[in-house]
């Protein structure tokens, strides 16, 4: 069971939820990155990439049976700011394609740098299958 927490009188955010509870099985993906299956980046593009590393969640979780509506929680690493903000409605328009309209409790980090040298994001998510 997951259920969206949404204190009265907040305004409710756009695209993430302010908080999650959920019981079942715990499935803790590891920070994805915008490469494929076999570690190669096909493009150097913020929203490409973005859209790649949703893919390969998305692709872990269903390993462990569970799909994006199962999401309780999501963190994105960004090497910048801008380009993640000026991306913003074409990394929501890969966000719905691949996870769906499920919204769950995001933050979003700018670093200095990720591990992989082209990787531009890094998104690491939990989710509970009821």
């Amino acid at each position: 069971m997951i259920e969206i927490l949404q204190p009265p009188g907040w305004v409710r955010p756009k695209g993430y939820a302010n908080g999650v509870a959920a019981s079942g099985r715990q499935v803790y993906v590891s920070g994805m990155i915008g490469w494929d299956a076999e570690c190669r980046f096909q493009t150097d593009d913020f929203v490409a990439q973005t859209r790649q590393a949703l893919e390969n969640i998305v692709a872990v979780l269903h390993e462990a049976g569970a799909g994006p509506e199962h999401i309780v929680r999501m963190t994105w690493y960004v090497l910048d700011r801008r380009e993640y903000l000026d991306a913003g409605p074409a990394v929501g328009a890969a966000y719905r394609d691949v996870i769906g309209r499920h919204f769950p409790a995001m933050s979003a980090v700018q670093v200095g740098a990720l591990m992989e040298e082209r990787a531009r994001v890094e998104i690491e998510v939990t989710a509970v299958v009821p």
